[in-house]
């Protein structure tokens, strides 16, 4: 049973992609696969976590072959319930995808290529190896360059370069450091690093630790190499930016969460003192460059930058309240991001630009779109009680507590400059009037297939927020299994079955 419940969250998307491909002339049985499939990958996520929150971790080995020498998958309730906020966003994605994808990029290959994508983020959540940790990082990137430029557009091709060039840099900057392990250790697998990295020099370890830094690091979007991000996010259409926004910089954030708590971790006081460095530079910079921009889609792009910072912040702490805080916020982050997009290009639907210079009145027109903005992007801002308060104060409170107050007063800056930008976005688009110029431009009224999702992700962040106790209790555990991964390690080598 628990291994189809591991198998079955990759296995779900690839039989949509497959079945999407093969149905290219049928675009309603396509749209139809879509939304099937990344619905019983929601049910088959919500099944893995009710059964990882009663059992424990539970892990399978692929072919019968026993860890540490074959294929494993593996899920801790991290690792879980990160594959059930996939699956979230993968559905209201797919079923937004039904109002605003055209025929075109239907026929390039949308439906296929947004599955193979959740397909490499589930499989990067559930793996219990390095070596396959990068497969599915891969399976993810080509999948993601494809999406980037998918139709005809020069102005995504311009902005699939970087992206394409540091996710290189990444790739091999992190089999790089598989190499360098695998020779110090003779093992990819996670458990058995575990085991045995204890026993190697320190001072070895440590300078390979390096390498996984950067190649996590220019995934999640962290300084110094995240300039990528903001250079690419604004040129997809609104499904696509949805998804990368809310998906594809948490797995380079899950994939450091998981490596430096469980591998390395014996020279705490340099690898993490480098990343709280780096989560302090990671904030600034994105929500300054925020604050520069006038176009919707650049100024959440340079959010997700500053919003990293955050989720680096709790892991560089490296205390069990950090660490909650961390995991608490990687939740909340990927709704309200993902749903900040989705309404982003409503707005622009109803509008006819992303730009605020051309933007305005929306308020006025469209009032149940203003409250669906407000509440992401109060969230976002850390408004009480929304779910972004809770996560910004938990990892202060963290903060303090380990007298890092340069990072706290740093975090409490950009949460004020957060609200900046979110304001800035209000008046822009939704209070000031429309602009005489922009006056005649169309502003038909979005399907309801792009309406709900947004719907669907506003009350998911608002019941976070009006109840966040139970929310609370669930990234505590989260968190426990980051701060004691015995049970982890158990599950991998079979220890105790």
């Amino acid at each position: 049973m628990s291994g189809w419940l591991l198998a079955l969250p990759i296995l779900f998307p690839l039989a949509a992609a497959l079945l999407t491909a093969v149905l290219r002339e049928r675009p309603l049985a396509k749209r139809v696969c879509s939304v099937l499939g990344t619905g019983a990958m929601l049910l088959t996520a919500i099944a893995l976590v009710s059964f990882v929150w009663t059992d424990g971790p539970i892990a399978s080995q692929l072919g019968s072959w026993e860890a540490p020498f074959g294929i494993t998958l593996v899920a801790d309730l991290l690792a879980a319930v990160m594959v059930l906020i996939t699956a979230v966003i993968g559905l209201a994605v797919a079923v937004y995808a039904l109002g605003s994808i055209d025929r075109q990029r239907e026929r390039f290959g949308f439906h296929p290529l947004i599955q193979i994508l959740l397909m490499g983020v589930n499989g990067a959540f559930l793996a219990g190896d390095l070596f396959n940790l990068y497969v599915w990082f891969e399976v993810m990137l080509i999948a993601s360059f494809t999406l980037l430029v998918l139709g005809n557009d020069r102005e995504q091709v311009r902005g699939a370069v970087p992206y394409v060039v540091l996710s290189i840099v990444s790739s091999a900057s992190f089999l790089a450091g598989i190499g360098l392990l695998y020779g110090l250790t003779g093992t990819l697998n996670l458990a058995d690093l575990a085991v045995t990295l204890p026993t190697v020099q320190g001072g070895t370890v440590t300078a390979v630790a390096t390498l996984f830094v950067i190649a996590f690091g220019i995934k999640a979007a962290a300084f110094p190499l995240f300039f990528w991000l903001p250079a690419s996010y604004h040129t997809p259409p609104v499904p696509v930016a949805a998804v990368f926004a809310g998906l594809l910089t948490k797995v380079g954030v899950y994939a450091l969460f998981r490596t430096f708590s469980l591998l390395f971790v014996q020279d705490v006081a340099f690898t993490h003192g480098v990343l709280l460095v780096v989560a302090s530079l990671t904030m600034l910079t994105g929500v300054l460059g925020a604050a520069a921009q006038q176009d919707v889609r650049r100024i959440l792009s340079f959010h997700i930058v500053s919003q990293i910072g955050y989720m680096l912040m709790g892991l560089a702490l490296f205390t069990p309240l950090a660490l909650m805080g961390a995991v608490f916020y990687v939740v909340h982050h990927i709704i309200v991001k993902a749903n900040l997009f989705l309404v982003g290009g409503v707005a622009a639907r109803v509008g006819g630009s992303f730009n605020l210079d051309r933007l305005g009145g929306l308020y006025r027109s469209h009032p149940w779109l203003a409250a669906l903005f407000l509440v992401p992007a109060l969230s976002l801002a850390g408004i009480p009680p929304l779910s972004g308060f809770w996560a910004k104060l938990i990892i202060i409170k963290a903060g303090l507590e380990a007298e890092a107050y340069v990072v706290v007063a740093i975090a409490l800056l950009v949460g004020l400059l957060t609200l900046y930008s979110m304001t800035k976005i209000w008046v822009g688009a939704f209070w000031k009037p429309r602009p005489a110029a922009e006056s005649e431009t169309a502003t038909a009224s979005p399907p309801p297939s792009m309406v709900a999702p947004i719907v669907l992700l506003a009350a998911l962040t608002l019941t976070i927020g009006f109840y966040a106790e139970p929310f609370v209790a669930l990234a505590t555990r989260m968190a426990d299994g980051l701060v004691q991964p015995t049970a982890y390690i158990d599950a991998i080598l079979g220890i105790g079955r």
